[in-house]
């Protein structure tokens, strides 16, 4: 699974992405143009279900459930590139290693351009460019756990 080639590129890119990482943990009021005067955008879960509607052809929300990408159910609190039973790109696992977590304001910068964010990723997907449909899709997320109780 690892070679040395693989190790060094993690950990090459990792230096890149702890930086990139601490960058998602500051706020910056200016970045969120559609937010209400407290700065936060609410989520709607039942907004998000369909805007999951995007992902689900590579992602499952069923708890290990991998398809070309990984189950999202309990992607909240996970670090990036670990989730068992599924194979992530170099680049994924020094993301996590980074120090990164997928909270909101991770979860946040990173669907506006995913492969800009994490160059070297497997995901093709564009992005989503609408702050609204990007707070709905990570109340989704946490309501599939809330559901279940498991938070």
């Amino acid at each position: 699974m690892w070679n040395k080639s693989t190790i060094a590129a993690a950990g090459a890119a990792a230096l890149f992405f702890t930086s990139v990482a601490a960058q998602t943990q500051q706020t910056d009021a200016t970045s969120a143009p559609e937010a209400d005067s407290g700065g936060v955008i609410e989520g709607d879960a039942t907004a998000g279900a369909a805007v999951f509607i995007k992902c689900r052809a590579c992602h499952s929300i069923e708890p290990n459930k991998m398809k070309v990408g990984p189950s999202l159910y309990g992607v909240v609190g996970r670090t990036p590139g670990t989730l068992e039973g599924y194979k992530f790109s170099p680049a994924m696992i020094a993301f996590g290693v980074s120090g990164a977590v997928w909270d909101e304001a991770t979860l946040d910068a990173y669907l506006i351009a995913p492969r800009d964010m994490v160059p070297g990723i497997k995901m093709i997907f564009p992005g989503l460019p609408d702050s609204q449909n990007r707070a709905d899709l990570f109340a989704y997320f946490e309501s599939l756990v809330a559901e279940d109780g498991a938070q």
